[in-house]
């Protein structure tokens, strides 16, 4: 496992137990215990191959009996842990709340591309930076387990021109042309336009995509129309994005835009409910 990965890892273990576990000190020093986690409802897992780090880092022997992204079923084994059972304690909860959280985006995610890809295989489901803090990086993971897209994972990846940027730089074309002349090629350009005409302008000072914001499905389609009347569809990339969610995601995937991106995946998530169980 990364460095990096564990050390953020070994953060959630240092919140929940910053100056020792004062309950699971009770049990014997020395004592060792087999335990498990098991599925309580069905979902996609995701998170195991962290929880499989953690445990090693601490010595803590554990076998996989599912992998990330596998359909699980209630009452299923996810994995045998074995070792110290006051660190086995220790654990459970951020073990626990760690695959449970994961697990609910990549469910999320899954049945979210099922439902758009039944009315357009080629369209691509996005994240968002509307992550938890602190979590960026393993929401994005759980996203893509579940089916769907990264999009960018910091402000570092690309350029996108938001609708507070055009206000401060003089509008669509001005803020293309300022971005192609500052930035370097290997970054792409997103802007984000609110209406067919913005939509025309960004593809024409040569942005590589254009994020049509808070559209509805019938103004989208007009930009599709528009674009390929220009012969642009397919050269720029078209990202709908803004109150897409469940109920309505198949009207967007219908109108022929490339990509649907969703703060609602990674905003609202139920948590997918799992426990852990020593073994006598």
């Amino acid at each position: 496992m990364e460095k990096r990965i564990l050390k953020k890892l070994l953060e959630y273990v240092e919140e929940d137990i910053p100056f020792g576990d004062i309950t699971s000190e009770l049990i014997p020093q020395g004592t060792c215990c087999k335990a498990r986690i098991e599925a309580r409802e069905n979902f996609k897992v995701f998170g195991l191959e962290y929880v499989k780090g953690l445990c090693e880092h601490y010595g803590i022997s554990i076998k996989l009996k599912k992998n990330d992204g596998d359909w699980v079923v209630k009452d299923e084994v996810l994995a045998f842990l074995e070792g110290n059972a006051r660190l086995i304690l220790q654990l459970e909860r951020t073990l626990l709340n760690l695959i449970g959280h994961l697990s609910g985006i990549t469910t999320q995610v899954a049945f979210f591309v099922m439902k758009a890809k039944s009315v357009n295989p080629e369209i691509v489901i996005a994240c968002t930076r509307k992550t938890t803090p602190g979590m960026r990086y393993f929401e994005k993971m759980a996203f893509k387990a579940g089916g769907g897209d990264t999009h960018r994972f910091s402000l570092s990846d690309a350029v996108m021109i938001k609708d507070n940027h055009l206000k401060l730089l003089g509008g669509v074309k001005e803020a293309v042309k300022l971005a192609k002349e500052k930035t370097s090629f290997v970054h792409k350009i997103e802007v984000e336009v609110e209406s067919l005409e913005d939509a025309v302008s960004a593809a024409e000072a040569g942005a590589d995509i254009v994020m049509l914001d808070n559209m509805s499905p019938m103004e989208i389609s007009r930009v599709v129309e528009r674009y390929k009347e220009l012969g642009y569809y397919g050269k720029v990339l078209l990202e709908a994005s803004g109150g897409i969610n469940f109920e309505n995601v198949e009207d967007y995937a219908k109108t022929g835009v490339n990509i649907i991106s969703s703060g609602y995946l990674t905003k609202t998530i139920r948590s997918c409910d799992l426990s852990l169980e020593v073994e006598e």
